[in-house]
């Protein structure tokens, strides 16, 4: 019998779990800098039995999109991250948790999301530092 993953469960790779990667998916990542989780990337490699890609050949399944408030507007990051992204791929970005370098407030990530023409799915607390947010297309524009 194998075991369900629990949102919010820190550790042995159950954020990975969470988040749903599974291998042979192609993941581009965006954003990557000296701060991100090391960790949270390695499980993710391991989770796809590949490399995240940075510059995309091919529609990719998922984006892991790092972003700090430095960075700049959420939605323009979001548009970017659409540009290699297939039909019904997600978007995985990870802001910074409260109180740490680069917070992103909730509502510059909603604002965002609504501005790319895309919808919050599903959070996951996926590392220490790190917190994710699924962002998809509305349904009419997964077909």
């Amino acid at each position: 019998m194998g075991s369900t993953p629990v949102p919010g469960k820190q550790g042995g790779g159950s954020g990975v779990l969470t988040m749903g990667f599974e291998p042979g998916q192609v993941v581009q990542e965006l954003g990557w800098d000296s701060d991100v989780d090391e960790s949270l990337r390695d499980e993710i490699m391991d989770a796809i039995d590949a490399d995240l890609v940075e510059d995309a050949l091919e529609a990719v399944d998922a984006v892991l999109l790092w972003w700090r408030q430095d960075d700049g507007d959420v939605g323009d990051g979001l548009v970017d991250a659409l540009r290699d992204l297939s039909n019904k791929g997600h978007i995985w970005l990870l802001t910074p948790k409260i109180g740490r370098d680069g917070y992103v407030d909730p509502a510059d990530i909603a604002e965002g999301t609504a501005t790319a023409g895309l919808v919050l799915a599903s959070p996951a607390s996926v590392s220490p530092d790190w917190q994710a947010q699924k962002i998809v297309r509305p349904r009419a524009g997964r077909r």
